[in-house]
């Protein structure tokens, strides 16, 4: 029984020297082997990209500015109108006998006037002779005065009324597409400066507008550029821009800036922008969804792959690799894409040695292998992307 209970202590001896001898090799290891290179420096047209909306120039809501029955309808639903067009017409008749009537008390008012100023003229001689007093002159001028004053209230009657006359010929105030009609023939509308009824809504069709927004770090960051004069701003010239559409890949669409708002929204903490856009096809509608790419600036920048970027929590960083092998990190201020690549705004410098293959492998403060490698635009160019 003592020969087991020795043998045993022997055999649990030996297991732990063992297990001992095998930890020499595993602290002895190679450091693991990673690519590295340093970013690639390369002058960049550089672009920023935002989502918007296509909205019109001009967008007009057809409104009655006269009370009556519709008389005629002149358009299709949905169709493109010019300025000037005929739309529908307001039963005009009772503006026709308002402007004869106006016409008659016009008449009336200069017959008025007439026999007040032949009754001041004859009044003349006779004040030199004291025939007549002074008094009953006066009183002659009053009612010439009062009466040029009834004509010209008389004239401004008639050119309202015909005003009115005009205003039953409804037209199009811009050329553009027109909605459905909104009353059918045969219905009373009311007209006026308010409460008017709404019969259609025409919005034009080239040029057309585009409306995004940007954040304010990037107007920030266009403010520091046109400060240092490397890119203008666009509410001073007119940077160009590129759109594609939803079912597209490539930014077809070539346009203009033409307004940046004067203040930021403190509740989404953007600015709004405005781009213009040849429209002669008519492709590009109000209301349409569209990715922008918005001039940046041209630049000298530092390039490196997207695959050589890890996340810690919220911010982004890359490896180095020291002289030594030693790993460390710098956090790193991302930039949109150029070809293939992703912009470096800020965090690196030209000399950095970045791991490029092998991040699983390095770990900040531990020695790897460092083996060169270079970094070069992929074959086939990404299209220009935002962070």
């Amino acid at each position: 029984m003592r020969r087991i209970v020795l043998f045993g202590i022997l055999l649990l001896v030996g297991d732990l020297l063992g297990g001992c001898g095998d930890k020499t090799p595993a602290a002895s290891a190679a450091p693991p082997p990673v690519t590295v290179a340093r970013p690639l420096q390369k002058k960049i047209t550089e672009w920023d990209e935002y989502t918007g909306r296509f909205v019109a120039v001009n967008t007009v809501e057809i409104r009655a500015r006269v009370s009556g029955y519709i008389d005629s309808l002149n358009f299709k639903d949905g169709q493109l109108v010019k300025q000037g067009d005929l739309l529908l017409v307001i039963d005009p008749r009772p503006y026709r006998f308002a402007v004869e009537q106006a016409r008659a008390d016009l008449q009336r008012a200069n017959a008025k006037l007439e026999i007040a100023s032949l009754d001041v003229q004859r009044a003349a001689p006779l004040i030199q002779n004291q025939t007549l007093t002074g008094r009953e002159y006066d009183t002659r001028i009053s009612v010439q005065r009062d009466a040029a004053g009834q004509v010209a209230s008389a004239e401004a009657t008639l050119k309202q009324a015909e005003l009115n006359l005009e205003w039953t010929d409804v037209r199009a105030p811009i050329s553009g597409r027109i909605s459905d009609r909104r009353v059918d023939a045969g219905n009373l509308v009311t007209g006026g400066p308010s409460g008017a009824t709404l019969l259609t809504v025409v919005v034009s069709q080239d040029p057309i507008h585009f409306i995004f927004d940007g954040s304010e770090a990037d107007f920030i960051h266009y403010l520091r550029l046109a400060a240092a004069g490397t890119r203008p701003s666009s509410r001073d010239v007119q940077n160009p821009v590129s759109v594609r559409l939803a079912d597209e890949t490539d930014y077809k669409h070539e346009g203009r800036m033409d307004f940046v708002d004067n203040a930021v929204n403190p509740k989404t903490g953007t600015i709004r922008g405005r781009a213009i856009f040849d429209n002669k096809d008519g492709l590009l509608t109000p209301g349409f969804f569209g990715r922008l790419r918005l001039f940046g600036g041209e630049h000298d920048a530092l390039l490196i792959p997207d695959t050589a970027i890890a996340s810690d929590q919220s911010r982004k960083i890359v490896f180095t690799v020291a002289d030594d092998g030693t790993v460390g990190t710098k956090l790193v201020e991302l930039g949109p894409i150029v070809d293939g690549l992703r912009v470096i705004r800020s965090g690196l410098a030209p000399t950095d040695r970045i791991v490029i293959d092998g991040l699983q492998r390095a770990r900040p403060g531990q020695k790897v292998k460092p083996e060169d490698g270079t970094i070069a635009p992929p074959a086939r160019s990404a299209s220009t992307t935002t962070p």
